[in-house]
């Protein structure tokens, strides 16, 4: 069913945030017109890829690989 099942996502890690911090992260899911854990997710893998060295093509790619 599915190509790589590595690819599943069923890790999980939790994160917690004070209430200015929830509210700046809601503001902007909102503003962008994303779910928070949705928004979330992409800044910390642009931010992890950054520290690599590496390009947002250059993770796009990899995931296609």
């Amino acid at each position: 069913m599915y190509p790589d099942t590595k690819r599943i996502r069923n890790n999980r890690l939790t994160l917690r945030f004070d209430d200015y911090e929830h509210d700046l992260i809601k503001a902007l899911a909102n503003y962008q017109g994303e779910q928070p854990s949705t928004l979330l997710r992409q800044l910390v893998l642009r931010e992890a890829a950054a520290a690599l060295g590496l390009s947002d093509g250059e993770i796009v790619s990899a995931k296609a690989a």
